[in-house]
């Protein structure tokens, strides 16, 4: 981790640290090594840095080293992730289970930014990023990161499994096992996962076999007793479809590994053969495989050959265990196509440690965080159609996963399936579980006699074959399934429903930020809207018919702001007019909350507002571009991201405009993708009530509290001594909608005593 440094009176977490600086004047300000706080300490990254040259500012704002890089600011934010397991304030199982995300962090930026940055290079691509870099560069600056991360990566999972044998979890190897324990296993093994596992030979009749994505594999060598030339064979260990990674050892909390079962019973495979060694190998597949749709005559199709073309896509890491037979590892990576000196990553410890994610699933409540369980929103009265609920309150704003999902948005759907005054029910599903009742409530409200119309994304990373089978499935129940607009992703998350009120018909929407995905709501932060806006819903019903024809008319839209034709407009709109109406009396406020910030445009907009005084609060998860505290440009921005229990996922967008304050939230981040080449959806929040919450949301993630890590301006993130000392954002966010409940619980008990004690009186009085 590197040395330790006392500096008096200062608590400082550095996240990320400068490499070299890339050729044409970019500065690389990305995240390298890493540091943490201990007992007051801060432990410092290895290697000295100096300090970069102040940026070059030049009148169009373009120079290369006014940007951070897109892919290095994500690792920056794994890293920071990886930092919640190395903090020894969260119980353990939590610690174990931030372990295994970094760990799946990486597994997915390999297979769709290094998968993309190597397509680039093949392709011969040398134009250079805004922040100054080629794709080859960009490679290997991730690599020095990644590996950096990794590393910590094997030391921290150790050392969290060895605290966790104080409490009877023990992970173990298969050296230890008794004799009893080896033959209840074997058995087990035996009768229950050796049908499943298939020996392939590697020789002249049996060439180099196909190695399927993130799957764990043996490279065997045997021969039989009498003969000295060996074979090699490849072995796959049959992880996945309830087969765990992690094998219980009699009904204990004793676990052994499946590949070291399989590899100390190789005998059941190889009966009669010596075997010489066994080796553990893992590769990552490109997961860019996206054709080109305006040629494809049936989407579906289409969808259904990229899944199969991703199966077999280009291999872009070969992971081995330390110590491999560097022929063997020379021919492994000669076969896949890869470079060893680059693609081919030694792993002194476990391969897949992702998988560790089942063993911080064991039910022990005393090493996890106090359960969270969601309140049911005070204004959502049971009992009490929601549709009256929400025509009274005119539009109620949803703190996921703080309040129910269940309760409101599933209710949503259940009531309007079911609602005989309910005629028509339009949704976007971008992705959803298959446990979902969701999709169970559409065919409900099909089954009624509704008209039910879904845009499917058949497009959403490594949901396709979910989304195909549920867009089969709906189709099954007449209702009417589309695939959105050629050439864009629809990302939206909205749902409408027309509903025949007493004074005709009225339109009834959710507006969301997350996905219609029971399971993430639970601990996926994000922000819905229910409302009755007439104007709102005028609006969803020009964009569900732009959805469901593709047909590009010249759409009005009075208050909802739709990618990719008017968000950026809109956006870049309303940070040139907070410039206009800012002064030094009264100073702009622009405030974003969002996942990632890479539109180069967007950025440029706010560092031309932080230039004329405007204050700029960014609350970015990961990616940003944007370098706050440079003086003469950003002096006026303050950029934090939030990591703590829940994943932040909510985009929240705010203007003081001169006191006529805008409120929006919706799906789109400020990245490129989101506002020219999606279909996204973001809408006013004019309620003040539900514009006082959401002031109170973002003023709590903005004050100092556990969960923020404030960037400076060379990219560093730190978390400050105020920080560290407070308490987590997302427990006071837990105990605001805890609060929020009890006071209208309040309010409604004193309504009805109140309605309970006239009642008497009037009784008395022969009322």
């Amino acid at each position: 981790m590197g040395n330790q440094a006392d500096m008096p009176g200062v608590n400082v977490v550095p996240i990320v640290a400068e490499a070299p600086a890339p050729p044409n004047g970019a500065a690389n300000l990305d995240p390298h090594n890493s540091a943490v706080v201990v007992d007051g300490a801060v432990a410092v990254a290895a290697a000295e840095v100096e300090k970069a040259p102040p940026p070059r500012i030049d009148k169009e704002l373009s120079s290369p080293d006014l940007f951070l890089n897109r892919e290095l600011t994500w690792l920056a934010f794994n890293r920071r992730v990886l930092h919640e397991a190395e903090d020894e304030r969260n119980p353990l199982l939590e610690r174990l289970k931030f372990l295994a995300i970094t760990a799946s962090n990486l597994d997915e930026f390999f297979m769709k930014r290094i998968g993309g940055l190597k397509q680039q290079v093949v392709a011969g691509m040398q134009e250079l990023t805004v922040d100054g870099r080629t794709p080859q560069q960009q490679i290997a600056e991730c690599y020095a990161v990644v590996r950096e991360q990794e590393q910590r990566q094997r030391e921290l999972g150790p050392q969290i499994l060895a605290q966790l044998e104080q409490y009877g979890i023990r992970l173990r190897p298969y050296s230890s096992l008794t004799a009893d324990e080896r033959k209840t296993i074997r058995e087990y093994y035996y009768k229950n996962i050796f049908p499943l596992v298939t020996p392939q030979a590697m020789d002249p009749a049996h060439p180099f076999p196909f190695v399927s994505n993130l799957s764990l594999n043996l490279l065997v060598t045997a021969r039989y007793q009498n003969d000295s030339d060996p074979m090699m064979a490849r072995v796959k260990v049959p992880i996945g479809f309830g087969i765990p990674r992690f094998l219980r050892i009699a009904n204990q909390n004793d676990f052994v590994r499946l590949e070291d079962v399989v590899a100390n019973n190789l005998d059941l495979l190889f009966p009669s053969m010596i075997i010489d060694s066994y080796e553990l190998f893992r590769v990552t597949r490109n997961a860019n495989t996206e054709r080109d749709e305006d040629e494809a005559d049936d989407l579906l199709a289409l969808i259904e050959s990229e899944l199969r073309d991703r199966r077999f896509a280009p291999i872009v890491r070969l992971e081995v265990l330390a110590g491999m037979n560097p022929v063997h590892r020379g021919m492994v990576a000669a076969e896949l196509g890869l470079d060893e000196r680059s693609d081919v990553f030694e792993v002194d410890g476990m391969l897949s440690m992702r998988d560790l994610q089942e063993l911080a699933a064991i039910d022990a409540p005393a090493l996890h965080d106090p359960p969270h369980h969601p309140v049911d929103h005070p204004r959502l009265t049971v009992g009490r159609s929601i549709f009256h609920v929400i025509r009274d309150a005119g539009s109620i704003l949803l703190l996921h996963p703080y309040e129910s999902f269940s309760t409101s948005v599933e209710r949503f759907l259940r009531e309007a399936a079911d609602d005989p005054k309910v005629r028509a029910i339009k949704m976007t599903l971008y992705r959803t579980s298959s446990d979902s009742k969701i999709i169970g409530y559409l065919c409900d409200a099909a089954r009624n006699g509704k008209q039910v119309a879904v845009v499917v994304e058949l497009k959403a990373r490594f949901d396709e074959a979910a989304n195909i089978q549920f867009a089969t499935r709906l189709e099954e129940f007449g209702i009417h399934v589309t695939y959105g607009v050629v050439g864009l992703k629809t990302h939206c998350k909205v749902i409408l429903v027309i509903r025949q009120d007493y004074n005709g018909l009225r339109r009834y929407a959710h507006i969301g930020t997350g996905n219609y995905h029971p399971g993430t709501a639970r601990f996926y932060a994000d922000y819905g809207l229910l409302t009755c806006d007439d104007t709102i819903g005028e609006d969803l019903t020009q964009l569900f018919n732009y959805l469901t024809t593709g047909y590009m008319p010249d759409r009005s839209y009075r208050k909802i702001l739709p990618a990719p034709t008017h968000l950026k407009r809109g956006l870049l709109n309303r940070i040139e007019r907070e410039i206009k109406v800012s002064s030094a009396a009264s100073p702009g406020l622009i405030q974003f909350k969002v996942n990632a910030l890479e539109d180069v445009d967007i950025t440029r907009a706010l560092y031309r507002a932080s230039q004329a005084g405007v204050k700029v609060d960014l609350i970015v998860r990961d990616t940003c571009r944007l370098r706050p505290g440079i003086a003469g440009l950003s002096e006026n921005v303050r950029v934090v991201s939030i990591v703590g229990r829940f994943l932040e996922h909510g985009r929240l967008y705010y203007f003081r405009n001169g006191g006529a304050e805008d409120f929006l939230l919706g799906s789109a981040d400020c990245m490129k993708r989101n506002l020219e080449s999606r279909v996204e959806v973001v809408a006013p929040v004019e309620d003040p009530l539900l514009r006082k919450e959401l002031r109170a949301v973002i003023d709590i993630q903005l004050k100092p509290n556990r969960c923020q890590w404030e960037m400076q301006s060379d990219g560093v993130y730190i978390r400050t001594p105020a920080a560290d000392a407070a308490p987590a954002c997302q427990q006071a966010l837990i105990d605001f909608a805890d609060t929020r409940q009890t006071e209208a619980s309040k309010v409604k008990r004193r309504r009805s005593k109140g309605f309970a004690r006239r009642a008497a009186r009037e009784e008395r009085n022969g009322d």
